[in-house]
């Protein structure tokens, strides 16, 4: 076995992650961690690094070569940018027994237009639109329709703040504000979209847009509805879902359908994301494995640590 870790970058946490899933079924298996920037942090973490080139269509006939040549079995992509470069490719690259961890095309398409995303008729979304005039509120969220960009939403901003922020944008979208405990959903999902296990956590600390202590909620009466919501998106793999509680009131922001920046946590609450997309892949019966939920908090501290080599 031979896992790729696209856009490997400074996602050290992940890549080890997915070390630990690769052990646990083939002792000789190895990560690679591939990233179009030579100089990344996991490429010190890896069994094997490649310099690879950017996930762009005029670089498919390339990347698929290399691939091959690599003996690569399995691709995780971790990038909003490359997601719907690598749906494209899944099938192709399954008729030559490797096999792409993420969603079909069309379901990861819905889920990058938040545009689309937010107009859909999911129960309990937050409307989106392109026109401030058009969102029945007082104040704001202003974000950019596409890319994770969580460095450029801004909220709870009045409508003439949210008209200026709006002209640093690409393609501003806006939404009502809604105040309440911001929560993300760690889930993982079959091939035929049936949801394995899914957890809740929030952030208590975040610097520069990453989470730095992340802890794990009690199960909400909720989440029935989120596995609902997943399941009609028909996603697959591992997926994170956004949203705010306020009071009891569930409303959903958006879904991201890859391996978020703090799914580890995830993973240390019992849905073991990485482990169960590989085994799907071998052939493995998920229903048959062991599903064993956290039942009590987990906080999860990210800090700076020094390794030595």
């Amino acid at each position: 076995m031979n896992v790729l870790l696209s856009s490997a970058s400074k996602k050290v946490p992940l890549l080890l992650a997915l070390k630990e899933a690769v052990a646990r079924l083939d002792v000789g298996g190895i990560v690679t961690a591939g990233d179009s920037k030579q100089d990344v942090l996991t490429r010190h973490f890896c069994d094997a690094f490649w310099h690879m080139p950017a996930t762009t269509d005029t670089n498919t006939s390339e990347i698929i070569s290399a691939l091959k040549q690599q003996k690569i079995t399995h691709i995780l992509p971790s990038r909003d940018g490359e997601l719907l470069f690598w749906a494209k490719l899944k099938n192709q690259l399954k008729a030559e027994h490797i096999h792409v961890i993420v969603s079909n095309e069309k379901a990861v398409e819905h889920c990058l237009d938040k545009l689309q995303f937010g107009q859909s008729d999911i129960p309990a979304i937050i409307p989106t639109f392109c026109d401030l005039h058009h969102c029945d509120a007082s104040r704001f969220v202003v974000k950019e329709r596409f890319g994770a960009g969580s460095e450029s939403v801004r909220i709870n901003l009045n409508a003439a703040d949210a008209l200026v922020h709006a002209k640093t944008l690409s393609s501003p979208l806006f939404q009502p504000y809604i105040e309440g405990q911001e929560i993300s959903v760690d889930a993982w999902l079959s091939e035929n979209h049936t949801v394995k296990a899914a957890i809740c956590r929030a952030r208590a600390l975040v610097i520069n847009g990453e989470s730095q202590v992340t802890y794990t909620l009690p199960t909400p009466s909720f989440l029935p509805d989120i596995i609902t919501t997943l399941s009609s998106l028909k996603l697959s793999g591992p997926v994170v879902l956004q949203a705010i509680i306020n009071g009891n009131e569930l409303h959903i922001i958006e879904c991201n359908s890859r391996f978020g920046g703090a799914s580890t946590l995830g993973i240390k609450a019992g849905v073991d994301s990485l482990y169960w997309s590989l085994c799907e892949t071998l052939g493995i019966d998920i229903e048959t494995l062991p599903l064993t939920l956290a039942n009590k908090k987990i906080t999860q501290v990210r800090a700076a640590t020094d390794y030595y080599l």
